[in-house]
């Protein structure tokens, strides 16, 4: 019975982000609200001091990632603001774009950007950057939107394909279940998922944009700043692979020297103060994931997603791994994925491969699946959780595009 009310607190959760538009009520605080009374019931079922313990010791872990990737996203997006208020973005994309494009083609366009970038670094910096490139267009809401969900559904896909993109590949990855090269050999089922999606998309979806051109100059710390921040994204892979440094230590160290040359390169007419640039970040998205991640480490810690793992286990490996991956839209794919390694179902390289496409694309389909969603809601005001559900019907043709090729691409190079 307290573990259905337990549920019970995650499905409230869920409703009060898809009706946010009719309560009136910021997502981020009910979910915040919702993923603390769902800890705090815990502890007072805990059944005295051991189980306390425990419950703690529990607790401690789920903080400690939370903990991780608030101070990532507060890296990155201080990052993304500076080089935003600059207007350093909008000028590269002024340089990389022609003047005028058709709105077709800067979809396309617009895909492979966010998909090559996510395969090369992570997630989170990779959304950041897509979206501010998006942004940097003057575009009506029904293309920004469906820019949003491409880039979304893009983002993920790439991070597919090496384990410096997505948490779930590493983790598959270090359980020695497949190769690095085999890994890559996902990139083809992805970018025919995100052609699949750009088609899809680019139904009714006429006129052309003109880049107005930035004014401004730019200052040697703001070019300097703008090379750290790329070597950063740089930095965090090689580090990562070559020496196991994750990713959040190289990102923090990059913002240190972001700090530093602001610091050094001050004058006496004007004062330099680039911690303020942190002061743009926008914690209710902070406050959206540590809700959300709240609310699954308690799923986790009633068994839903051990549950959830012995369930895939009784069918067919490819069925499942398909709705392995639209259940990852619900539950976070990294504890899942997490679950599933732990019951050890018995699969082939190949299923192993499209499993590792299936939770790492499938968050896709909803909104709050996946961190570049949760980020896209908070960083392009039209988009909500409501209205990414009208391209839920084209998500779903373009993951199952994505997923079948999957299948093909390891039967054609002989993987069984």
């Amino acid at each position: 019975m307290f573990e259905a009310f337990l549920i019970f607190l995650a499905v409230l959760a869920l409703l009060c982000i898809v009706f946010e538009e009719v309560i009136h009520i910021n997502k981020a605080k009910t979910a915040l609200f919702l993923g603390c009374l769902s800890w705090l019931c815990l502890f007072v079922q805990a059944g005295g001091a051991e189980g306390q313990e425990e419950i703690n010791e529990h607790l401690n872990e789920n903080l400690l990632e939370i903990a991780t990737l608030w101070l990532f996203l507060m890296s990155t997006m201080t990052f993304v603001a500076y080089l935003n208020a600059k207007g350093m973005i909008q000028n590269m994309v002024r340089r990389v774009f022609p003047s005028e494009v058709s709105t077709r083609v800067l979809l396309f366009q617009v895909a492979f950007f966010a998909l090559f970038l996510s395969a090369i670094c992570d997630n989170v910096t990779a959304t950041l950057v897509s979206l501010g490139l998006v942004q940097a267009f003057n575009l009506e809401t029904r293309a920004k939107l469906k820019m949003a969900a491409l880039v979304v559904f893009a983002v993920n896909s790439g991070g597919v394909a090496l384990i410096t993109g997505d948490v779930t590949t590493l983790m598959i990855f270090l359980g020695g279940y497949v190769s690095m090269s085999q890994l890559l050999l996902l990139l083809l089922p992805s970018a025919l998922g995100v052609i699949a999606l750009a088609i899809l998309f680019s139904i009714n979806l006429p006129g052309k944009i003109k880049l107005e051109p930035v004014k401004g100059t730019f200052r040697t710390q703001d070019v300097v700043i703008a090379v750290v921040f790329f070597s950063t994204i740089l930095s965090t892979m090689l580090f990562n692979v070559f020496f196991g440094v994750p990713p959040v230590l190289t990102f923090l160290t990059g913002l240190s020297v972001m700090f530093l040359v602001g610091t050094l390169s001050h004058t006496n007419k004007e004062e330099i103060k680039i911690l303020e640039y942190i002061r743009q970040v926008e914690y209710d998205t902070l406050l959206f994931f540590l809700g959300i991640l709240l609310l699954v480490g308690m799923l986790k810690e009633v068994g839903v997603l051990e549950t959830l793992a012995h369930f895939y286990a009784q069918f067919e490996p490819h069925y499942a791994n398909y709705v392995a991956g639209a259940v990852s839209a619900l539950l976070d794919n990294v504890p899942l994925t997490a679950a599933l390694l732990k019951a050890g179902p018995d699969l082939l390289t190949s299923e192993w491969l499209a499993l590792t496409y299936a939770v790492g694309v499938g968050g896709s389909l909803l909104a709050i699946g996946s961190a570049a969603g949760i980020l896209a809601m908070s960083k392009v005001k039209e988009l909500t959780f409501g209205s990414y559900l009208r391209f839920v019907p084209a998500l779903t043709v373009a993951y199952s595009v994505g997923y079948v090729a999957t299948i093909w691409v390891a039967a054609a190079a002989g993987i069984q």
